[in-house]
């Protein structure tokens, strides 16, 4: 089987590869010669994965899925949520993206936060979603030279390691993105 995962995230691209079954031959965007950013201009984290999802088999005719994740803070009243990529700007910039989060709960005693990630996948003119959340808190300062995004700053529930500081296996257990893609395996295997 040959999908395309709709992203030009190389972080995420080797996540999913290293979980996803040998028989499923995985494509990038690149890999389709898809350049262009794909519009993400729905207020949710579940529009943004369907309209990518649906953009790409549109204009290319591939089978594929298509991932949104977004970082809800409480104290923040669930923001940066759909904008997490670009919470200090268009350029997407992780560093600064932690900073400003960091900057924003300076002095605030909640820092629960969630990830959650939304996958739409688009089979044979079929469309399913499936969704995974990892509840947590934000740490004070960064720890960890691993993962990418917000990673050295968020401390999953029940652990004392933020993402950053755990290799790739251990935060597929347990990550957002590692319950829904799961779940998106066991569809692809039925």
């Amino acid at each position: 089987m040959e999908l395309v995962f709709a992203t030009h995230n190389k972080n995420k691209l080797t996540e999913i590869k290293a979980m996803l079954p040998h028989h499923i031959k995985l494509l990038s965007l690149d890999d389709i010669g898809c350049t262009e950013d794909i519009p993400e201009t729905a207020d949710t984290i579940d529009g943004n994965a369907i309209l990518k999802a649906e953009y790409v088999r549109r204009r290319y005719g591939y089978d594929c899925f298509a991932d949104d994740t977004g970082l809800e803070v409480e104290a923040l009243a669930g923001a940066p949520g759909v904008f997490s990529a670009r919470f200090a700007g268009d350029e997407k910039n992780d560093d600064a993206n932690v900073q400003k989060l960091l900057e924003h709960l300076k002095g605030k005693d909640n820092r629960k936060a969630r990830f959650k990630t939304v996958i739409a996948l688009n089979l044979t003119n079929n469309e399913n979603l499936f969704t995974g959340i990892c509840q947590g808190e934000i740490l004070e300062e960064r720890r960890g030279k691993k993962g990418f995004g917000y990673d050295p700053v968020f401390k999953p529930d029940g652990k004392t390691q933020s993402f950053a500081e755990m290799n790739l296996r251990e935060k597929a257990e347990i990550s957002h993105r590692g319950k829904a893609f799961r779940d998106l395996i066991a569809y692809l295997a039925q």
